[in-house]
C-alpha cells in the first residue's frame, strides 16, 4: 500500500490531474505533477510541478525517484518511456494498458479479439481510406488511430462527396473507419480496480454531446435497469480483462434495439464522472487514488441524482474575436444544489473545457431541467 503521507505522481497536468491532486491532498498525500507546458492547472495546486517533454527518459526518470506511484491523466503520453518507469516505481494502470486504449486501431482490434461488443469497422493503417470505406459502407466515421478526443481526428461520411473529401483530408494517416451506429442513449460507466482484484462500477451515466463535445452527464442514466446493469457488468469484464488498477471508462452506444456496443475506453478519471465530485458516495479521483495507492475502494453509488454541465469558452462573451465578459457566475452560486468547479484555465477559448457545475435535486428530471436553465442564465448577456 502507498499511504497517506507518500507521494504520488501524476503525468499530465490538466483538470483532470487537477482535480485529482486536490482529492489526493485531501486524503494526505503529496502530489507531483510531470507535464510540458509550465503553470498548467494541476500544477498550480500540486505540492511540485516538473516540466519536460513527454520523451525526456532522464526527467522522468529523475521525477519517478521522487514519487511512490505514478499515474496519469490523460492517454496521449508515449507508452515507451513508461515501460521503463515501471522498473523504478509502481505505474498504474499499467503501460500496456495505455497502449492499447491511446490508439482507436488497436483498441479496437482488442475488443474484437476479446469478443467484446463494438461497432463494426474496417482499418485504413496505409493512410488510403477509400477500400475501408467500402468494407463499411456509408454512412460510416472516419476516425484516426491516434490523439483523438472531444471530436478532433473524425469526420461523419454519408455521401460520395464526402468521400471525396474525406480521402484528401486523412491522406497518409492511419484511420479506423467505423459503420454508422443508431443509438437512442449515449452512455459511460467507470471502473475502478485495485491491486488485489477488488472492483467497483460507477452507476451508468447517460452522456448528451454538442458539436462531439460532452455537453451535459445525467446520473442515474434513463435508461431501464436491466440495460444498466448489463453496462456495469460489461464495463467490469473489460477492467478486468485488460487488468486495470486505477479507473477505466468505458463509453457506450444503446443501440435503437436494445444493444450495448463499446465505442471508447480511456484507463483514467472520465469527463463524464465528474458528477461524482458533489452526488456521489465516493469521487471518481478519490476512488482512483485509493486504487493506484492499493487501498480498499469507496463506495461508488448516488447520494442524490446530479448533472453535470461542461463549461466551455464560449460561455464568456465575445465580440470581433475578443473577450469581453465573464459568464454570470453569481446565477451558479444563487442556485440551491449547484455546485461551479473552474479549472483555473488563465485564456477562455471556443470549445476549450473551463470547467464544470453540477445540479442535484430529487430526480434526475428536475436536476436536468434545472441545469439546462442554469446554463442558458450563465450565457446571458
Amino acid at each position: 500500500m502507498i499511504l497517506p503521507g507518500q507521494t504520488i505522481g501524476v503525468l499530465g497536468g490538466g483538470q483532470l490531474g487537477r482535480m485529482l491532486a486536490q482529492a489526493a491532498q485531501t486524503l494526505g498525500y503529496r502530489v507531483h505533477v510531470f507535464e510540458p507546458q509550465s503553470q498548467c492547472p494541476a500544477g498550480a495546486v500540486a505540492n511540485r510541478e516538473v516540466n519536460a517533454s513527454y520523451d525526456d527518459l532522464a526527467a522522468l526518470t529523475a521525477f519517478a525517484r521522487s514519487v511512490d506511484v505514478i499515474t496519469y491523466e490523460f492517454e496521449n503520453i508515449p507508452a515507451g518511456p513508461l515501460a521503463a518507469l515501471a522498473a523504478l516505481v509502481p505505474l498504474y494502470p499499467r503501460a500496456e494498458v495505455l497502449h492499447i486504449c491511446q490508439n482507436r486501431q488497436r483498441e479496437k482490434a482488442w475488443l474484437r479479439a476479446n469478443e467484446f461488443p463494438h461497432v463494426r469497422f474496417a482499418e485504413a493503417l496505409d493512410g488510403d481510406i477509400a477500400a475501408a470505406v467500402a468494407e463499411v459502407g456509408l454512412p460510416c466515421v472516419v476516425k484516426t488511430a491516434d490523439f483523438g478526443y472531444d471530436g478532433k481526428g473524425q469526420m461523419k461520411l454519408a455521401t460520395p462527396a464526402d468521400l471525396e473529401q474525406a480521402v484528401a483530408i486523412f491522406r497518409g494517416r492511419r484511420c479506423v473507419v467505423e459503420a454508422w451506429c443508431e443509438f437512442s442513449r449515449e452512455l459511460s460507466v467507470i471502473v475502478a480496480r485495485n491491486l488485489p482484484g477488488e472492483t467497483r462500477a460507477f452507476p451508468v451515466a447517460e452522456n448528451i454531446h454538442t458539436h462531439h463535445i460532452l455537453d451535459f452527464s445525467l446520473v442515474p442514466a434513463r435508461v431501464a435497469v436491466e440495460t444498466a446493469r448489463a453496462a456495469e457488468a460489461l464495463a467490469t469484464r473489460i477492467a478486468e480483462k485488460l487488468g486495470v488498477v486505477g479507473l477505466l471508462a468505458v463509453e457506450l452506444f444503446l443501440t435503437t434495439g436494445g444493444d450495448l456496443l463499446v465505442n471508447e475506453l480511456a484507463p483514467r478519471p472520465h469527463n463524464s464522472g465528474h458528477w461524482s465530485l458533489d452526488g456521489g458516495e465516493t469521487s471518481q479521483f478519490e476512488q482512483h487514488v485509493r486504487a493506484v495507492c492499493g487501498l480498499p475502494l469507496g463506495d461508488p453509488s448516488v447520494r442524490e441524482p446530479t448533472v453535470m454541465v461542461n463549461i466551455l469558452g464560449d460561455a464568456w462573451h465575445w465580440s470581433d474575436g475578443k473577450v469581453v465578459g465573464a459568464p454570470d457566475w453569481p446565477a451558479i452560486f444563487a442556485t440551491s444544489r449547484a455546485k461551479l468547479h473552474l479549472y483555473g484555465k488563465t485564456e477562455p477559448r471556443p470549445g476549450r473545457k473551463m470547467g464544470h457545475f453540477t445540479v442535484r435535486a430529487e430526480n434526475v428530471e428536475i436536476a436536468f431541467a434545472q441545469a439546462r436553465d442554469l446554463k442558458r442564465k450563465l450565457t446571458r448577456s
